[in-house]
């Protein structure tokens, strides 16, 4: 995930696509995209102010402020970190096992490291397969330790928690 998400795109993305789904059995893919495939598209045709290629943007403790920056996405062997940066520094794991239909709080407040995340339901009627409708999935590892200004972490930075 992080070598197609991170390491083979140049600049960054402006759209992700069924591509990513290429691996999960037919069914799954059907249920999350209706049985349509599109593919991945990357950030080919910017122009900057100066007229100097376009480079990767780089998310630190001390750009993310300035770049209003609202979510982080942090890649991990046991999961995705969701990190509310608004409210915390890190966040709590969401496992890479869990249901990818199972629909999360989207309020940045219920992100926090403290908590597991704020599973709510599977959505089209389906159970997460991490854990019942009424309890938050549970994070299947130990939560990272904070991060300093000089640690090198990856982000994937959308608008809205997407685990």
């Amino acid at each position: 995930m992080s070598r197609h998400l991170i390491d083979d795109v140049a600049v960054g993305w402006d759209e992700l696509g069924t591509d990513l789904l290429d691996d999960a059995p037919p069914a799954l893919v059907t249920a999350l995209t209706g049985g349509e495939h599109w593919p991945s598209r990357t950030l080919d045709h910017l122009i900057t102010p100066d007229g100097s290629p376009p480079v990767r943007m780089s998310v630190t403790d001390t750009t993310a402020d300035e770049q209003d920056v609202q979510w982080g996405y942090v890649l991990h062997k046991e999961g995705v970190e969701v990190i509310s940066l608004l409210h915390e520094d890190i966040g709590p794991i969401v496992s890479w096992s869990t249901d990818p239909r199972t629909a999360f709080n989207d309020h940045p407040a219920a992100w926090s490291v403290l908590d597991s995340p704020p599973a709510m339901r599977a959505s089209r009627g389906r159970q997460p397969q991490s854990a019942p409708a009424a309890a938050p999935a549970k994070a299947s590892a130990p939560r990272p330790a904070a991060s300093s200004p000089s640690s090198s972490r990856s982000l994937l930075c959308p608008r809205t928690p997407r685990p």
